[in-house]
């Protein structure tokens, strides 16, 4: 496989818009955000999955902001703008980024939103800092042990559906297939799980751009790699200890009925982890992107019941 021609600046995720660009230092890391809203008002901490950066979140950061939230969407370890170490791709780590951010954002807590990977660290993060989360939304990510369960209950289901993530095993070969050839791979598999009209070529071409972002694909694979090998590890039991602690934050959960990801009937499962209020709301149509496939409904969602628990 030839070598990988150089990827574009960190600096190109800055898109301008009605939103401020900004460095935050929290758990030992620099993180890149962006940031609409009035800095007094409830924060609205917004977490990104794979394979995307903070953009992902344009349309919620602008009506989050206009209903009068501090919304706030950061590039995650290892992705877009923010810092790409070596290590700290844990459960543990990530969840503390995610505390570490509210805290530096100034906040004693925070309503989490999060899509995929941004998913499962709201779920860790109410686990493992439970006083940091206010609420939850999770978009498009099963509680994890839901998801384990499926995986090693479910073969011709959620264990088959995510074979990709044991494709990303091997060391160096998939982040270099997924930036090869102008980052192709990228591009297929966002078509393969989104909804019939995703993505959109603004969209794929964003996002084909941002994981060429050197070391962005290496960072970005190294949270499935702890997923998959922490499974016989002792920080991955510890992990799951803290997951068996019922959630408390009031909980709202979406899905689209066509994610071939994470399956829906995986993810419907994960009610039974939760103490607080929780709901279950099923988009019809829409694929592994339901907040960028359908922005209106999707934050007409979220909107709804942030409102509730305020």
């Amino acid at each position: 496989m030839p070598a990988p021609t150089p990827g574009p600046d960190p600096s190109s995720v800055l898109i301008p818009g009605p939103w401020r660009h900004r460095d935050i230092s929290a758990n030992g890391t620099r993180f890149h955000v962006a940031e609409a809203g009035d800095s007094e008002a409830p924060l609205v901490l917004l977490l990104h999955g794979f394979p995307e950066f903070w953009w992902s979140w344009r349309h919620q950061l602008v009506a989050l902001a206009d209903a009068g939230y501090r919304a706030v969407a950061t590039d995650l370890r290892g992705y877009g703008a923010s810092d790409k170490p070596p290590r700290g791709y844990d459960a543990f780590t990530l969840s503390a980024d995610v505390a570490g951010l509210i805290r530096a954002l100034g906040a004693q807590d925070a309503a989490l939103v999060g899509h995929d990977w941004g998913g499962f660290l709201s779920w860790t993060s109410a686990a493992v800092h439970p006083g940091a989360v206010r609420q939850l939304v999770v978009v498009s990510c099963p509680h994890p042990l839901r998801q384990r369960h499926a995986m090693l209950t479910q073969p011709r289901g959620q264990l088959s559906a995510s074979r990709y993530m044991m494709s990303f095993q091997l060391p160096w070969r998939p982040e270099r297939r997924l930036v090869a050839d102008d980052a192709a791979l990228t591009g297929q598999l966002l078509h393969e799980w989104g909804g019939p009209a995703f993505p959109d070529q603004e969209t794929e071409r964003r996002l084909r751009d941002a994981i060429r972002i050197p070391g962005v694909a290496h960072c970005a694979l190294e949270y499935y790699r702890w997923t998959i090998r922490s499974v016989v590890r002792s920080d991955g039991r510890r992990m799951v200890r803290a997951l068996e602690r019922p959630i408390k934050p009031p909980t709202l959960q979406l899905h689209g009925s066509l994610d071939p990801a994470t399956l829906p009937a995986t993810a419907m499962g994960s009610g039974r982890y939760v103490r607080g209020k929780y709901e279950w709301r099923l988009f019809e149509g829409l694929g592994h992107f339901p907040h960028e496939e359908d922005p209106d409904a999707v934050t007409a969602e979220i909107l709804r019941w942030l409102a509730e628990g305020s």
